[in-house]
This record gives C-alpha cells, structure tokens and sequence, in this order.
C-alpha cells in the first residue's frame, strides 16, 4: 500500500507462528546514511507504536521508505500507517 512516505508490503505465513515480524528498507536513492538510517528510526517508533495493536498475528510487514517521508510530518505518518494496517486487515 502505497503513501506518500512509504510503501508497505504485508505477508501472511502459513507456518502456524503467530509473531508479528516487521521489515525496513531505505536504499541510497534517498539519502545519505545519516538521512536513511534517521528515517529507518521513524519507521521503528511508528512500528512498535501502530503494528503490535492494529497489525494481523502470522504477518510479515515491510516498510520501504519513499523520498518524501523523511519530511514528513511525523503524525501524518502515523496516520498513513494506521490506514494502511487497516487496509491490510480488510
């Protein structure tokens, strides 16, 4: 599910584990590594806040950073992944 800072990929398992696993990438094209790893940060605040609550037990999350997150507002953020948990669930 595509938003404007970040895309994220959902998997289900089928290997009887219920853990929640979550995933980051942000690859050179939108930064240094101070830039990328400033944004990978963002991303594990969000996750431990947002996945743990709305995610799906036996699912494998990934997010993939876009050129736009790292300027972005960091409740909007937290907005987009909400939606798009919720989307996943549906």
């Amino acid at each position: 599910m595509p938003t404007p800072g970040f895309v994220l990929l959902v998997r289900k398992r089928d290997d009887g584990d219920d853990a929640l696993r979550v995933g980051f990438t942000v690859t050179k094209k939108i930064g240094n590594a101070v830039v990328r790893n400033r944004m990978k940060r963002r991303f594990r605040k969000l996750a431990r806040e947002l996945v743990p609550a709305d995610g799906m037990p036996g699912t494998d999350f990934v997010m993939i950073g876009r050129s736009g997150g790292i300027e972005r507002d960091y409740g909007l953020l937290r907005q987009d992944l909400a939606k798009a948990l919720d989307k996943a669930r549906r």
